[in-house]
């Protein structure tokens, strides 16, 4: 029995700490965890010291077991999964648990405030510790020092004092960090790296190049006749990232290149609430450390923590390798304890953008939370919802004077605010995601950093003008991009901003057709653009001006209305129901937003671009199918459907891939938006442990919800 629970609690081990890469030796798996209950040093030689005290009692906040997952072998470090092998270099200390790791590895918790196994969560008597000679604090004695190791930290074990009242304060390590007042100390950047210009100017100007395509409704009106709200297709498609792989490489397997990206500045605002204890804040340390793993050497990253208050536990630091191992670290130091103050993490989010000194051509925030914010939203009874106040002002996308730094918020198992979550991705200009099943935390991640470090373009604003004396715009559908219509109604710009490699946008305009005796051909509009490269800095015009043109023939001839249209007529016309669906359910009148979404099911199916099996046509059946499963009663959709349907509408209104259910799953039919990036890394996620991106780990496909419903 004992031999089984001492598995169980190393597997349950593997979870709960990020993967630090080191050089370690792991040859051979022969090291044992000690029985001892006491702590213990092992020195690179071999030789043991330490205290002997009583063993504490582990705490009852256990992690749970996951569905699946690897399990972490004996003699297996539980922090950085390397062999622990005494004699090789490296110290080895085993707690007062019985738990053994590396001794950089563990002190490394200790150093950020973590005074608890990552194990079984037991409260240490003892701790190591580890820091320069001269840095040491006064009133910590200096015992049991042990070999010191090449970089010579010396290290050592101290006995930690019992307050009273220890049970009742939560050690979080959010309260031993030390944050400035400014947040100016941002690790300066190489401009000579961070912006790279290509040697081949030529070939770079063929690279950045934004297609763009016009699609008439009907290719051809008669001269006797009119036609009201007439659609016109405006298509862009972004270019590919220039990333070249060599004859016969993997592009899935080989890191993007610095040299034709962007460089990202990413603050990561997590939530580490009470409700985040165990398996969940395991797996979003894993998460976090595939974030890491990927961002390149000119990228940085910012950790925010928050809980009942918030803190920075990262500053805006260089992913080279020295500053990934620090990041790895920080992340790992996270333990969970408090309430959730999302305006408070987003703030100090926000604070590390405004004091920077350097900038990076990309910015963005990452957010995830379980829960509801109970500091900001729900502190004002009687005066309804305000969600722009969880949101800082210098990042509202609208407000025409603060920066442009979307918000991509993660939304964590059944009991977030998705309402609250969707809000501020909207207000910001990210997207909202839903994280149904806890165990795809790090595709969603990857998914979001696959585009994130791929931006080709920027600022991108796109106008439309109306070329004929007596055409004038009647509508421009562009989702939640921000458009504007001339007094005259012949001119709008549309405000598209970033772009991935790759994606593509669809805007739907209508005008109305006069009667048009003089010509066999009529001109309708010409679409210009003007976007910023974000590698050279560059404003770039569209070289091809595409004009709208449509035949006036004296005689009707059957026509076929475009598939192009007629597919981003589905798509609007499906997103329209799910947010009338939205706003029924919300008032509890579950029946009605069936309804909604069943009438908008059987319209698309007649249309004609569903008769051609158009894959887009398919997706958007398959989703309103599945949004009425989850809205089969109040409890269901409490639990799934509210945050599944607004998933769903923050993706079909940015036109950007959001994770939901089983969308990041290779066999879901929700993949509408996915670009080449995106998919590369959602598969780099699931192929790779790190360490050995050569191992393929067994994974467990998060199921959609109507599979769930019937195994039951």
């Amino acid at each position: 029995m004992g031999s089984k629970w001492r598995k169980l609690k190393l597997a349950l081990g593997l979870d709960s700490c990020v993967h630090i890469p080191r050089t370690f030796d792991d040859s051979s798996a022969t090291g044992k965890f000690s029985g001892s209950v006491s702590p213990s040093v092992v020195s690179p030689a071999g030789d043991t010291s330490g205290y002997r005290p009583s063993t504490p009692t582990p705490s009852s906040s256990g992690l749970r077991l996951p569905k699946s997952g690897p399990k972490s072998p004996k003699g297996t470090c539980a922090i950085c999964l390397y062999t622990m092998k005494p004699g090789q270099g490296h110290a080895i200390f085993t707690a007062e648990c019985s738990h053994s790791f590396h001794f950089h590895c563990i002190t490394s918790n200790v150093k950020h405030g973590n005074q608890i196994c990552p194990v079984c969560r037991a409260k240490w008597k003892e701790v190591p510790f580890q820091s320069p000679t001269s840095n040491m604090p006064h009133d910590l004695p200096r015992i049991n020092l042990v070999a010191t190791r090449d970089e010579g930290w010396p290290t050592a074990v101290r006995r930690l004092p019992s307050p009273q009242g220890d049970a009742a304060r939560p050690i979080s390590s959010l309260y031993h960090v030390n944050e400035p007042a400014i947040f100016d100390d941002d690790e300066a950047l190489d401009q000579q790296t961070s912006i790279t210009h290509h040697k081949d100017e030529t070939d770079h100007d063929k690279i950045n190049t934004v297609e763009i395509k016009t699609f008439p409704e009907v290719s051809a009106v008669p001269k006797s006749a009119s036609h009201d709200a007439f659609a016109v297709l405006i298509h862009l498609k972004a270019p590919h990232s220039g990333r070249k792989p060599h004859i016969g490489q993997n592009v899935e397997s080989s890191p993007p290149d610095e040299n034709t990206r962007a460089s990202v500045d990413l603050v990561t605002v997590l939530d580490v609430s009470g409700s985040m204890a165990g398996t969940k804040l395991a797996l979003l340390k894993r998460a976090m450390g595939f974030v890491i793993q990927n961002l390149g050497p000119s990228d940085r990253l910012s950790v925010i923590a928050f809980s009942s208050t918030a803190r920075r536990i990262f500053p805006l630091r260089l992913m080279t390798e020295t500053g990934r191992q620090q990041a790895l670290q920080a992340v790992n130091s996270l333990v969970s304890n408090g309430g959730t103050n999302i305006a408070e993490g987003l703030r100090k989010g926000a604070k590390v953008f405004a004091d920077r000194k350097w900038k990076n051509s990309v910015s963005s925030i990452i957010l995830l939370s379980d829960g509801q914010d109970t500091y900001t939203v729900n502190s004002r009874p009687n005066t309804g919802t305000d969600y722009q106040s969880l949101v800082p002002n210098s990042i509202h996308r609208n407000n025409g004077v603060g920066m442009q730094i979307p918000v991509h918020a993660f939304g964590f198992g059944s009991d977030h605010d998705a309402t609250s979550m969707h809000s501020i991705s909207e207000i910001s200009g990210g997207t909202f995601s839903f994280i149904e099943a806890e165990d795809v935390i790090q595709d969603a991640f990857a998914q979001c950093i696959g585009g994130l470090l791929s931006v080709v373009v920027q600022e991108l604003q796109v106008e439309v003008g109306c070329v004929h004396p007596h055409l004038q715009l009647s509508s421009v559908k562009a989702g939640s991009y921000q458009t504007s219509l001339m007094a005259n109604a012949r001119l709008a710009t549309i405000s598209v901003g970033d772009l991935y490699a790759e994606e593509e946008r669809d805007f739907l305009v209508t005008v109305n057709v006069p009667v048009h005796e003089s010509t066999d051909e009529m001109p309708l509009l010409i679409v210009r653009g003007l976007y910023r490269d974000p590698i050279t800095k560059e404003m770039v015009a569209l070289e091809e001006n595409s004009e709208v043109k449509i035949q006036r023939p004296d005689i009707a001839e059957e026509l076929v209305v475009s598939i192009e249209v007629d597919r981003q007529r589905n798509r609007l016309q499906a997103a329209e129901a799910m947010a009338e669906a939205r706003v029924a359910a919300e008032r509890g009148d579950l029946s009605s937003a069936v309804s909604v979404l069943d009438n908008c099911h059987k319209a698309l199916s007649e249309t004609i671009s569903a008769q051609a099996a158009d894959r887009l046509c398919v997706a958007l059946s398959a989703e309103l199918k599945e949004m009425q499963e989850r809205m089969a009663n109040q409890r269901v959709y409490e639990q799934s459907g509210r945050a599944y349907v607004l998933s769903g509408l923050s993706s079909h209104s940015w036109q950007r891939a959001t994770a939901r259910g089983d969308s990041t799953d290779s066999s879901s039919l929700v993949q509408a938006y996915q670009t080449p990036s995106m998919v590369d890394m959602v598969t780099r996620s699931q192929t790779m442990v790190f360490g050995a991106p050569q191992n393929k780990r067994v994974l467990r496909p998060a199921k959609s919800f109507p599979d769930r419903q019937r195994r039951q």
